[in-house]
């Protein structure tokens, strides 16, 4: 077993115009005074990276490496989230969806994955520069505006969107696995890839691609209903990158899992900072821990309620609370004697 490396932060939420929270050297300062040991980067906010300057050149991502660990901290991941969602738009999205990209390929989708891809390329690249191992990002989706349908879904329809999936994904997926990294696929709704079930049917079409990995974020389990734990124990050697979100569900006789499009506020599901919620952290510390997890807890923040800062700094805390320093010796071994073939024999008469 492993120690889960921690406390980290995902920068993504905290970024903004004014100090310390401009530049990814002030925020990383910032937030090693809160406890932390690592950031997770989002590639997409040049206040942090210029990802294909990462990509291209190895001395530009030794430079951003090193700044953050004079700051006392590691990178943990990059992260392709807005980007990874442009591969696979549907089109009722594309106005929406738009916003995540240049203006230069606006209002026109097929420029728009293209860019995309490459972002995801660049991904790979730039991982590999900074030595890391694994990389954050979501699926997109072509399927989600029919997953509670009516009418009814034509026949045929779920497995050719799963199969133009895996064709956008598998040149990806093949090009992390030439630079060493792997792929760890947010499972989120509005993506493709919501839950175990569609992670699997995923993971048929690219043909079990060894790294088409997950990070795993309990938050979204909660809204869905689904036993986050139990998910650990089918997908724990597909598990390279983990959130540290919190969420709850209290259904009413007025709303339930679809939230009556009202606010995150007043909605039936919510996410929280963690230990405002409902998750159970300790069991899954636990069980990622019994399970060999070699990665890094990662904080985000997403909350309806609690100030961001105030998540943040109580966020440090919480994880290193949960962080399980594994142990190298059995309990028993007090009361343990020598064996041999011979005084085993002898203990079951034979």
């Amino acid at each position: 077993m492993t120690t889960i490396k921690g406390p980290g932060i995902f920068l993504a939420q905290f970024l903004g115009d004014e100090a310390p929270f401009n530049s990814l050297e002030s925020i990383c300062k910032w937030a090693k005074s809160l406890g932390y040991a690592g950031v997770q980067i989002p590639t997409w906010d040049p206040r942090c990276i210029d990802l294909q300057k990462a990509a291209e050149s190895k001395t530009y991502a030794d430079e951003i490496k090193g700044l953050v660990n004079e700051c006392g901290l590691e990178i943990t991941e990059l992260s392709t989230h807005l980007q990874g969602q442009l591969v696979a738009v549907n089109p009722a999205y594309d106005l929406l969806f738009d916003g995540f990209a240049p203006a230069s390929v606006h209002n026109n989708p097929k420029a728009r994955t293209e860019w995309a891809v490459q972002q995801l390329k660049y991904g790979a690249m730039a991982s590999k520069n900074m030595g890391l191992t694994a990389h954050a990002t979501f699926s997109g989706s072509l399927l989600w505006h029919t997953w509670h349908p009516w009418p009814q879904r034509p026949e045929g329809l779920v497995d050719a969107g799963f199969k133009e999936l895996a064709k956008r994904w598998l040149p990806i997926l093949n090009h992390f696995d030439e630079h060493g990294v792997d792929v760890c696929y947010e499972i989120h709704p509005g993506e493709d890839l919501f839950d175990g079930i569609t992670y699997e049917m995923f993971l048929e079409k690219v043909n079990n691609h060894p790294r088409a990995c997950l990070l795993y974020d309990p938050s979204h389990f909660v809204l869905q209903c689904l036993d986050y734990v139990q998910y650990i124990d089918h997908y724990h050697d597909r598990i390279k990158a983990f959130h540290v979100k919190d969420a709850e569900f209290n259904s009413t006789g007025k709303q339930g899992t679809f939230g009556g499009y009202q606010s995150w506020a007043n909605r039936a599901g919510r996410y929280r900072s963690p230990g405002d919620g409902q998750v159970d952290f300790k069991k899954i510390f636990s069980k990622l821990t019994q399970y060999d997890f070699k990665g890094w807890a990662v904080m985000e923040w997403e909350c309806c309620i609690k100030h961001p800062e105030d998540g943040a700094r109580e966020g440090a805390k919480f994880i290193n609370d949960h962080i399980i320093r594994v142990t190298e010796k059995a309990f028993d071994d007090f009361a343990g004697r020598g064996s041999d073939d011979e005084f085993n024999r002898k203990i079951l008469g034979i």
